[in-house]
């Protein structure tokens, strides 16, 4: 939290540092993020238009419904922030530069997305243990209304998660400096800018944030724990490995955001290593979004052979 002094003016715009220090290497950098970037975006919505196009992934119609909404998420992840964040290495006039109405708009999305990520990612586990744990009844407890449901649900609970935290942080007074130590408007950066008191917003940032992720990993591990127990009475090691292998790209899929989740946002101070912070940023909003779908295509038979009939010449024929 900055001083306050009586000789204050309002902060209307922000500046963003970015990666400073690294101006030597800014357009290795620039390259660098610029092809993870559109990797991600090709990635995804190769996905979107296989599943989309394949109609044999519609008939295990749950995992493949949530993979494209997940998808759809990562695009929009991802680019709510690198866009900006390119700018500003190359020097674009105002890249750097962030109006207050905008930074906020920007962390109440980035927010927003996390959030229905995480509740995503609790879904497609549900979807996994009624597929193991009780195969028989999978067509009735995971129907198409039920994904539907499921789905609104996560982005609906998504979008309503930073409303809180975001009205609390447009209450502060921001009164200068208005130099942002990272690549984008995050909470703990920009809190470390206010000349108001923060205790009462870092609370609340601490409990939305510990609220969000116990309750999806809560459902996780109660779905995971399920599934191995179901899996250690399976006395065939072929059919249980098989079984192992539906659920194994989403198990790396929630190790890698998760862990990086819970190391940056269940905190309560903004003293912690900013540059440090950037590293792990960059790792959940830019690297895991990019992995994500390889993940999911290379661990995944169904969506390997659905790429390949999608992307042959044969497929587009037969259309």
């Amino acid at each position: 939290m900055q001083p306050y002094t009586k000789n204050w003016t309002q902060v209307t715009e922000f500046v963003m540092m970015g990666f400073a220090g690294i101006h030597e290497a800014h357009l290795l950098f620039f390259i660098l993020f610029l092809t993870m970037y559109l990797f991600t975006l090709v990635e995804n919505l190769a996905i979107i238009l296989v599943v989309g196009l394949d109609h044999r992934l519609w008939r295990p119609i749950p995992m493949y419904f949530f993979l494209t909404h997940l998808s759809c998420l990562e695009i929009w992840y991802t680019s709510v922030t690198v866009p900006k964040m390119l700018a500003g290495f190359i020097g674009v006039n105002g890249g750097k530069n962030i109006s207050y109405a905008g930074c906020l708009s920007q962390l109440f999305i980035f927010t927003f997305l996390g959030a229905t990520e995480c509740f995503l990612l609790a879904a497609m586990a549900y979807d996994r243990y009624v597929a193991i744990c009780m195969p028989l009844h999978y067509g009735s407890l995971v129907s198409w209304g039920t994904c539907i449901c499921l789905a609104a649900a996560c982005w609906l609970v998504g979008f309503l998660t930073p409303i809180l935290p975001i009205y609390l942080m447009s209450q502060l007074t921001f009164c200068g400096p208005n130099v942002i130590d990272h690549f984008f408007c995050d909470a703990s950066p920009l809190l470390a800018l206010s000349c108001s008191d923060i205790t009462w917003k870092e609370t609340v940032d601490f409990l939305v944030s510990l609220a969000v992720l116990l309750a999806s990993s809560t459902v996780i591990a109660v779905s995971y724990g399920n599934i191995v127990w179901t899996l250690l009475h399976i006395r065939s090691v072929a059919e249980r490995w098989k079984a192992f292998s539906t659920c194994a790209a989403h198990l790396t899929v929630v190790s890698l955001f998760y862990g990086t989740l819970f190391f940056m946002y269940v905190r309560t101070k903004v003293t912690s290593s900013i540059n440090f912070n950037k590293v792990v940023s960059v790792f959940y909003s830019i690297v895991t979004p990019m992995l994500n779908p390889l993940i999911y295509s290379l661990r995944n038979k169904e969506v390997k052979g659905a790429l390949g009939r999608v992307f042959s010449l044969k497929f587009w024929k037969g259309q």
